[in-house]
């Protein structure tokens, strides 16, 4: 029982301070967005400036102090733990530091100023990840403690429910996205950490939900089959748009650092050209318009919306610089959901199931976890009398992804941080 105890404590004060963080981060990424939008109610071409130079200072930040901090932050969490046991502490600092969260959280802050449409949850993961890595590193010598592998993945899975308030999230995502090997040997840290993160969350947030709770009474027949061509489209132009993004960023990894910097720029002077000019939906990382179309009667968005929240994370992810991709990804889901709707005269409870429907299937996907997505929606919004189309909607949109590309964006990028690593000779031993 002693020994037991030992191996648990270091997981508890890790999660504890994993929380805190979490929350911490949560309230900065708010006040960033609250920030962007007052200075564009009161000057909006103040984003001619801003972008651009937001975007700059963001990559630069990556660039010089933490190139694994770029981007959504799960892929390196991944790579982390696919490291031979074998590898250097080196390679896995590189992943997981204090470093990275430091770079992480002012790296993403800026985006957000500027406009980025960028996300806080996947950031969140690789800062919690990190948290636990140098918990395990700092255990004095003689204490029994668990592999670190333990530690990176429990991590994600805190951090994931910290940052959403879905414990069932958490623990899901765990086990589908990043330990696809057997974890009942740490399960008991594992559940435990997930409680203690998220406990810690809500007991200075409050027990919030993500979204809220949408209408989900009274769903016709019809929206069955809405939900099921809902899941379909969004979860093959899920797979389109991480296609696209890895495409682009292929091309971006060619540039000089000098070429790389102009495009970062111009990434920024695109997104503001198009906010000022045509639709300012490409900014932030959408919740608004998850709030506005799943609680107002405002629930059909425009074609010209929809492109958007598509394009938006398209560009921004490519500046280079921190921010995930997991928000941006749910919000274009429940754009797609919402203009289906209006195409199909859904109204209520009908466009809702549709927009629900929409988020899990264009997150599915992306990361090609069906239960991760689906179970999220679910704990975000507690609408638990809809799981069943929740569910189908992820199967549907898995399938229709794997036309697409058979791996997902976070094995692709896994692969070309481990590639990175390889040939910088610091993963053998």
């Amino acid at each position: 029982m002693g020994t037991n105890v030992l191996l648990a404590v270091p997981f508890w004060l890790a999660s504890l301070a994993t929380g805190l963080i979490s929350v911490m981060y949560a309230r900065l990424f708010g006040s960033a967005e609250a920030l962007m939008t007052r200075y564009l109610e009161w000057h909006n071409w103040m984003i001619f400036i801003t972008a651009p130079l937001c975007f700059l200072a963001a990559w630069l930040l990556v660039e010089q102090f933490a190139p694994m901090a770029r981007g959504s932050g799960i892929p390196q969490v991944m790579a982390a733990i696919a490291l031979p046991s074998t590898a250097q502490k080196k390679a896995v600092n590189l992943l997981l530091s204090l470093r990275i969260i430091v770079v992480k959280v002012l790296s993403s802050l800026l985006m957000v100023v500027g406009g980025g449409a960028v996300g806080r949850e996947g950031p969140t993961i690789q800062i919690a990840s990190s948290v636990f890595s140098l918990f395990h590193k700092w255990l004095p010598a003689g204490i029994p403690r668990l592999a670190a592998k333990s530690y990176y993945i429990t991590g994600a899975a805190a951090g994931l429910a910290a940052a959403f308030n879905t414990p069932l999230g958490g623990i899901v995502f765990a086990i589908e996205e990043l330990a696809r090997i057997h974890v009942s040997f740490f399960r008991t840290a594992l559940f435990s950490a997930v409680i203690i993160a998220g406990l810690t969350a809500q007991s200075l947030a409050g027990p919030y939900l993500y979204l809220g709770y949408p209408d989900a009474s009274n769903i016709s027949k019809m929206a069955f089959a809405g939900v099921a061509v809902t899941a379909i489209l969004t979860g093959y132009f899920g797979a389109g748009t991480a296609k696209i993004i890895l495409r682009i960023m292929a091309w971006r990894n060619s540039l000089t650092k000098k070429q790389a910097a102009v495009f970062t720029l111009s990434v920024g002077l695109i997104v503001a050209t198009i906010a000022f000019f045509a639709n300012p939906q490409i900014l932030g990382s959408g919740k608004e318009l998850m709030n506005k179309v799943l609680f107002t009667t405002d629930k059909h968005t425009s074609a010209s919306t929809l492109l958007m929240r598509i394009l938006g994370p398209v560009l921004c992810f490519n500046a280079g610089a921190a921010g995930g991709i997991f928000a941006p990804s749910l919000a274009a889901g429940a754009a797609m959901g919402s203009f289906i709707a209006g195409i199909a005269d859904f109204a209520g409870a009908n466009a809702n199931i549709l927009i629900l429907g929409g988020m899990v299937g264009f997150l599915t996907g992306v990361t090609r976890t069906p239960m991760t997505s689906a179970i999220l929606v679910l704990e975000m919004t507690d609408r638990h009398s809809v799981i069943f189309y929740l569910m189908l909607a992820a199967l549907l949109a898995s399938m229709a992804a794997m036309l697409v590309d058979e791996m997902s964006f976070y094995e692709r990028l896994r692969n070309k941080y481990l590639e990175a690593l390889e040939r910088d000779n610091v993963q053998p031993a």
